[in-house]
């Protein structure tokens, strides 16, 4: 069976840098428009050239792309001025692209309030841009901003906008929500209306998420016969961001409702690096992934409770609606206070710790972890620390050192020119097969100064740890008053860059804090196979 193609349009690198927080250099540019074409994306927005030195060089020079369009982003002729005497028409056209995406008002409103010039002013400038990169031999579309909210205050005009872009020659007209704020099945009956007068293969969609419906608006565009999808990787946008398109992927791809029917560039395999991308995007911003996130989230395919957690393993789709693989990520069965032996035993096979089904002791890994869990440790935040405590329990963890004592101090002096400075000291005292070693260290806190000590001499074990760094830090307060109890999750890296999260729970922090760093420690050790 035929089936129809689909178009998807980035604007990561544009309405996404409208995101609070998120400033692109032209390196990140640079990586994520490759990164957005080996993904099998068909247009890359780049962003708008002549409005800031980054766009302006990155539209100097073409970035070699092997499957997508590369495409500027601008302004239609500003008002009173002619299309051949408009410096950001020209701009556009002198851009180094293989496609321009004009954006102008669809609104009648927008036009009175924000432009100050009349309608027909305003279809005027939108001919003329469309007909002027044309003849410059670029593929055009045009983004009709405020459209919905355009089209329900004065539709013919709306419409007027969308038919004066698309007659002049515009190979997408875009309906543009620009406010988000429109339902979804106001977008399936607008857009129903629209592809009347303008065929559906002409006609895009691009949703903003301040409902949070843009991805449920742009499915309901293509319902209505929209054959262009305009978002952003993660969600990025202004405000409350644009239509997802690392959601869009996978729901296209693997619901039949879509998939029986149309067609994206992004194939089976291409979808199957989803995570890596978004969490590649994520790094570069330097932010948190959100571990919620459909699809490639780190809880998307987790399941906690005992029930559900053995039904998944007899059954994926028990509680899954799609294979986590096909999009990248993977299925985790939480070890958690509520927990059964399902979730232990498939934890446990996760971590590669070997074990017989048939064992008492597995019964009591499942109760100490209920014990500890209430008690304030978090295993489903540390995996390394569960894998030690099942190691111990199943009585497969060697003794490598004994911490014999360990000693913090904090005090504030004057430094040698004369600032106030306050310093840690902490020295700890281990027996590393009947050596006793005492090690002393300096920190910029406690934490950090019982860190350096620990790792700074652990005799015949010490080659084994010295790429051993901790890169974050954590604490939880978990009751309140002047006996609360503090959790600590430490994340530390190896020389490899692999990292692992350790927890510790004490009514006092530096026990709790040196209960994860002694885990950590004596995991990078099991984890390079130090002999005792």
């Amino acid at each position: 069976m035929s089936r129809e193609r689909l178009y998807l349009f980035d604007t990561t690198l544009r309405d996404g840098a409208q995101t609070n927080g998120v400033d692109f250099t032209l390196h990140d540019k640079q990586i994520i428009a490759g990164m957005l074409d080996e993904l099998g994306i068909d247009y890359v927005e780049g962003g708008y050239p002549g409005a800031n030195p980054t766009d302006t060089e990155f539209f100097a020079t073409k970035p070699k792309l092997d499957h997508a369009r590369f495409t500027a982003f601008g302004m239609t002729r500003r008002p009173g001025r002619s299309a051949s005497n408009d410096p950001g028409l020209a701009a556009l056209i002198e851009a180094k692209a293989d496609a321009i995406c004009f954006v102008a008002k669809a609104s009648a409103y927008q036009v009175r309030v924000a432009l100050e010039t009349t309608n027909e002013e305003n279809l005027a400038s939108i001919r003329d841009s469309v007909s002027a990169a044309k003849a410059a031999g670029r593929e055009v579309m045009v983004d009709c901003e405020h459209f919905f909210d355009g089209y329900k205050e004065n539709a013919e005009f709306a419409l007027a906008c969308a038919k004066a872009a698309y007659e002049s020659g515009a190979r997408w007209v875009v309906l543009c929500d620009t406010n988000g704020g429109t339902m979804p099945h106001e977008v399936e009956t607008i857009v129903g209306d629209v592809i009347k007068h303008i065929p559906g293969g002409h006609v895009g969609i691009h949703a903003h998420n301040d409902t949070e419906q843009a991805v449920a608006n742009s499915l309901a565009a293509v319902r209505a016969g929209a054959r262009q999808i305009q978002g952003t990787l993660n969600g990025l946008g202004e405000r409350c961001g644009n239509a997802n398109l690392v959601s869009l992927i996978p729901t296209l791809r693997l619901k039949n409702e879509f998939s029986d029917n149309l067609e994206i560039g992004v194939t089976n395999e291409k979808m199957a690096t989803l995570m890596k991308v978004s969490r590649t995007l994520d790094d570069m911003l330097n932010r948190a992934p959100n571990r919620h996130a459909a699809y490639v989230g780190e809880s998307a395919f987790v399941t906690k409770t005992g029930i559900h957690a053995s039904a998944v393993m007899k059954d994926p789709h028990t509680y899954e609606h799609v294979l986590p693989e096909l999009v990248g990520n993977h299925r985790k069965v939480l070890v958690s206070d509520q927990a059964g032996r399902s979730n232990v035993m498939a934890e446990l096979d996760r971590a590669g710790i070997p074990y017989e089904k048939s064992d008492p002791k597995l019964a009591r890994l499942v109760e100490e972890l209920k014990e500890r869990e209430a008690a304030g440790y978090a295993y489903e935040s540390a995996n390394a620390s569960f894998d030690l405590l099942a190691r111990r329990t199943l009585g497969r963890v060697p003794e490598y050192f004994r911490v014999e004592q360990f000693d913090v101090n904090v005090e504030q002096r004057y430094n040698s020119n004369g600032q106030r400075v306050t310093v840690a000291l902490a020295v700890v005292k281990v027996d590393v097969a009947g050596e006793r070693l005492i090690s002393a260290a300096e920190g910029n806190g406690p934490v950090n100064a019982l860190d350096v000590a620990l790792r700074k001499d652990l005799g015949k074990y010490q080659k084994y740890i010295e790429g051993l760094k901790l890169i974050d830090y954590r604490v939880r307060i978990l009751n309140g008053g002047t006996e609360a109890v503090t959790r600590v999750l430490i994340e530390s890296e190896d020389e490899n860059g692999e990292s692992w999260i350790t927890v510790g729970v004490s009514p006092n922090i530096i026990d709790a804090s040196f209960q994860a760093l002694m885990d950590s420690v004596v995991y990078k050790l099991v984890k390079s196979g130090a002999p005792v």
